[in-house]
């Protein structure tokens, strides 16, 4: 375990270091907009749970979803569609090798629509299960609160969010070598690593997959290096969606709704550890966050306190290589607490121990 925080530090350290010459990014935010957010889970088939499901929508309207080619589901989030921005995250949810990326995202009337494609290592598209979020932000915070997004469209900043004033602006520089980016967060800095990273592939044809391939925290930004990679494993030039969020959830949410994350960094501590250093783990509800490995690739994440009957789970890679993560299963919230069993990751169709981060929120 020792070894492999040791090889996840210098990871986070190394990739980064750097200096500046970045792209600048458009806001996706003016202090008039309310936020507009939503998350579902989509079973095989395109069926909307009824139960993991919510938005920024009035009471009594429901999450859409329509198959279209094979592997492919059109989700509707009702009465927050917006002529462009925001941000998309999805995580399949299967007992194999699965995994999700986005297409694509854009209004329809008044409803945002977002195009999910699954595959399945060594197969090809496949109708699996996912779980999926889609939000804008437009709301400033006071530290140590902190939350922000960049999508990525290929090419350029597409859209983006700082929550540390509205002159601050998230930039993005291709990396040194092929699929890698350098993002940077300024005015969301902490004094070392704290918070959670989701990542998210966005590409409406090639298969595709993102990580987050290493992080630098310091007290005046953020460093974030975002890796990519096609079916077989190969960097790819593709787009994607990042959200890094700081005692807040992943999407702009009410107070009053629990939220939890953690960064699973020594994957392969036998038994229950609660990862270090601490602020890499939050609880809303100030209870526990705690992991435990039940085997290979095969991680229990309970949060307590935090259970609730409408809710979403992401999970995101972190490290070098190819490997990508999913859930094993829908998670299971009671009155009293949520287990995420289990967090799952590949190399390739092979069960492996692999960091991950995973983040939660419910009504």
């Amino acid at each position: 375990m020792r070894r492999l925080w040791t090889a996840i530090t210098r990871t986070l350290c190394v990739a980064l270091l750097v200096a500046a010459g970045l792209a600048a990014a458009a806001t996706d935010a003016t202090a008039a907009e309310p936020p507009r957010w939503g998350f579902a889970v989509v079973r095989s088939g395109a069926v909307v749970d009824s139960l993991r499901q919510a938005g920024s929508w009035p009471d009594g309207l429901k999450v859409e979803a329509t198959p279209g080619g094979p592997g492919q589901v059109f989700v509707k989030f009702p009465q927050i569609g917006m002529a462009a921005g925001g941000v998309a995250h999805v995580t399949a949810i299967s007992q194999s090798a699965d995994w999700c990326q986005v297409q694509d995202w854009w209004q329809s009337g008044a409803d945002e629509i977002v195009a999910v494609q699954c595959h399945r290592h060594g197969v090809g598209p496949i109708a699996s299960w996912f779980s999926l979020t889609f939000g804008h932000s437009s709301q400033y915070l006071p530290a140590p609160q902190a939350f922000g997004y960049v999508h990525w469209d290929g090419s350029a900043v597409a859209a983006q969010f700082n929550s540390s004033a509205p002159a601050a602006v998230n930039t993005v520089e291709p990396w040194t070598a092929p699929g890698s980016w350098r993002v940077t967060l300024p005015g969301l800095g902490s004094a070392g690593h704290a918070g959670n990273i989701q990542v998210t592939a966005v590409d409406p044809a090639v298969p595709a997959r993102c990580k987050l391939g290493g992080w630098i925290a310091t007290t005046a930004a953020q460093s974030i290096l975002v890796r990519c990679h096609d079916a077989t494993g190969t960097p790819l030039n593709t787009g994607w969606s990042l959200t890094y969020h700081r005692e807040r959830a992943i999407t702009w949410t009410p107070p009053s709704y629990r939220f939890a994350y953690t960064f699973d960094n020594a994957p392969d501590t036998p038994g229950t550890y609660v990862p270090t250093p601490y602020p890499v783990s939050y609880n809303s509800r100030s209870a526990g966050v705690q992991l435990n490995r039940y085997g290979v690739a095969r991680k229990q994440v309970t949060f307590g306190d935090a259970g609730g009957y409408r809710s979403n789970v992401q999970v995101t890679a972190f490290g070098y290589g190819s490997e990508f993560c999913n859930l094993f299963a829908p998670w299971e919230p009671s009155s009293t607490f949520v287990s995420i069993r289990y967090v799952t990751c590949y190399d390739g169709a092979v069960q492996v121990d692999h960091p991950a981060m995973i983040t939660y929120v419910a009504r």
